[in-house]
């Protein structure tokens, strides 16, 4: 074994040490693998271990014995995520291609089934932040490679993500990238020290450069979008706009002429083979769906169907399992947008719950990325999609939480503000129902 090797082995024995100390902390070392799988940069025969499988029924068996954990969240979207998973193996058993529609639905059982730990072994905002952080150290960290690379590089040549991952793809990659920007942002806001700052601030240009750095077009326009809605958001627009504006120009100067004109086929994608197969497609899955309305085609039914890939998540999702099963997912992913929207504005005023505004408007934000950038990649199955979900549905979890223990506080009742302070140092009134109205609207 190299050297490699045994880095990787003394990686592994440390995350199982500590998931069997702490069973929480096996499930941010599932996510380290999931999104950087360590082990895939190894040379020897680490690299075909099952380390994975190893470190999962290790976590299993600490979440048996552990207390420090909870009871599944009350909250729709768990119920309709195993009624989701339930009717893949009604869709499975009705596939065309039975023995490929089997591996894929245990492959996306495997996805799916550690989405559990993480609904009840991550019972604190500590533990909650430290997942997030987590998983936007681990594809930041070959983002920030993959960033210097573009630049050393003259952006000349694909960056691709960590081997044996849903995103090596270099299109898949760049929008994981550009998802765990907002992350990084999120971040910046909660932590007060200044060198973690510092770095973020460098991270998040070079993660742009290795998005860029993929030649994706998908990629040009989610990052085009995550960029608006990070702009909407900002504390110091004054600052960021001359920041963005002085980036475009260097990147439009170091970019080769061959960039542009794979970016120019946005503008003419009527001539584009490439775009208009795609569309040919998405109406061959859907004028299919429309004799299959119930089942689909099943697990990568495309074969069947029509000549290449999906390339839309919305797409495959209803030609592979129905009109029935998209709703179920795409209610999941409509519905933590509108709760990402809402949960700021009850905690609104309370100056101890100042964290809500940060963790669901850039949650929103990265949403919204996976959004836009898996209108061009069959990414339906992505663990990182339904990391987002069940982070929203905690997050719900603990402000009601500590909306409630601040209802019971007569004291912080009391001294309760009558104003809300803006960035500028501005005071703006409270509006609209009062502290205990808006605890029966969110309980509701």
């Amino acid at each position: 074994m190299g050297v490699r090797d045994f880095v990787v082995l003394a990686f592994v024995a440390i995350c199982i040490v500590f998931a069997l100390k702490k069973a929480w902390y096996g499930v941010i070392s599932l996510a380290v693998f999931s999104y950087l799988n360590p082990h895939a940069y190894a040379w020897g025969v680490v690299r075909t271990l099952p380390l994975y499988q190893i470190l999962f029924l290790v976590v299993c068996f600490t979440t048996l014995i552990t207390a420090d954990k909870q009871k599944l969240p009350k909250d729709w979207r768990i119920p309709a995520f195993f009624l989701l998973w339930t009717y893949f193996l009604f869709t499975t058993s009705q596939a065309y291609l039975q023995d490929i529609a089997w591996d894929r639905f245990w492959f996306v059982s495997k996805i799916y089934l550690p989405f559990i730990f993480t609904l009840i072994l991550i019972n604190t905002r500590e533990k909650l932040f430290y997942l997030i952080i987590t998983i936007a150290c681990s594809i930041g960290i070959v983002a920030t490679k993959g960033g210097i690379f573009a630049i050393l590089s003259g952006f000349s040549y694909r960056v691709y993500g960590p081997p044996h991952t849903q995103f090596y793809e270099n299109n898949a990659f760049a929008i994981a990238v550009l998802i765990s920007i907002p992350l990084f942002v999120l971040w910046y806001r909660e932590t007060e020290k200044k060198l973690i700052k510092n770095g973020i601030m460098l991270v998040i240009p070079l993660c742009y450069m290795c998005a860029l750095s993929s030649w994706s077009r998908g990629a040009l326009l989610t990052m085009g979008v995550t960029t608006i809605v990070l702009l909407w958001h900002s504390r110091r627009k004054y600052l960021i706009i001359p920041i963005l504006i002085i980036g475009s120009y260097f990147m439009i100067q170091n970019l080769p002429d061959e960039w542009f004109g794979r970016m120019y086929t946005l503008e003419t994608y009527e001539q584009d083979e490439s775009a208009m197969g795609r569309i040919k497609v998405w109406i061959d899955g859907w004028n299919h769906t429309l004799h299959r309305p119930f089942t689909g085609t099943g697990f990568e039914g495309w074969q069947v169907v029509t000549n290449r890939d999906w390339h839309n998540s919305s797409i495959e999702m209803f030609s592979e399992h129905g009109f029935v099963a998209f709703g179920i997912w795409f209610s999941m992913i409509l519905g933590t947008l509108i709760s990402l929207s809402r949960l700021p504005k009850m905690a609104r005023g309370i100056p101890e719950m100042k964290w809500v505004a940060n963790y669901c408007y850039m949650l929103r934000a990265s949403l919204i990325a996976y959004l836009v950038g898996t209108s061009f990649l069959g990414l339906s199955y992505w663990d990182i999609l339904y990391h987002m979900i069940f982070i929203a549905v905690l997050v719900k979890q603990f402000t009601l939480q500590e909306m409630e223990k601040y209802k019971r506080d007569p004291i912080a009742q009391k001294y309760r503000p009558s104003f809300e302070v803006e960035n500028d140092g501005s005071r703006l009134p409270l509006t609209g129902h009062s502290y205990s109205t808006r605890i029966v609207h969110a309980s509701s």
